[in-house]
């Protein structure tokens, strides 16, 4: 990408975000189902920025197009993949980032009954905005994140929560070693 043009670093607004997400490449299923990814909030102005660094979530991890895990956190210098439906989503954004940190204090005590073993999401191509491009479809709960390419270790994701009013987006950028 040429530096005059805008990069997930330089995203401040959910309308900067779209432009990005709108101009990058589609991210194949194929390219992506490599492991573990790290990601980053990408803060817009979104009612839940802040929260998942809060929470402690550390990724997602891709294993192949049936085997996702959604949500990876850490605890103790270990990570770990986390049920959805184990975790209160409908809060996000609405508890205040103090009581979030509060909560993650209690994780190593909770983390035995929000692990789990099985993956909890699959990857798919879904159309969405007019490309086609690597989607993380949720088992269980309405939720789709799509993914672009911003390059070849980076992703810019944006979650589609059904009756969220705004986009979330964040950046997952592959795990090396």
């Amino acid at each position: 990408m040429a530096t005059n043009e805008l990069t997930v670093t330089d995203v401040r607004t959910a309308q900067e975000a779209w432009a990005l997400f709108d101009r990058l490449p589609a991210a194949p299923v194929e390219e992506i189902t490599t492991g573990r990814w790290r990601g980053e909030e990408l803060h817009t102005g979104h009612p839940m920025d802040g929260v998942l660094v809060a929470s402690g979530w550390y990724g997602k991890q891709f294993d192949g197009p049936d085997h996702v895990h959604p949500l990876l956190f850490t605890s103790g210098g270990e990570v770990f993949p986390i049920d959805p439906r184990r975790v209160p989503l409908g809060l996000a954004g609405r508890v205040p980032l103090s009581g979030v940190r509060a909560l993650r204090k209690l994780l190593p005590a909770l983390a035995p009954a929000l692990r789990t073993r099985k993956p909890t999401a699959r990857l798919r191509a879904v159309e969405y905005r007019g490309v086609t491009s690597a989607a993380m479809v949720y088992d269980h709960l309405p939720i789709i994140d799509h993914f672009r390419r911003a390059d070849e270790r980076t992703l810019l994701g944006v979650m589609d929560l059904r009756g969220m009013a705004e986009p979330y987006f964040f950046v997952l950028r592959r795990d090396i070693g």
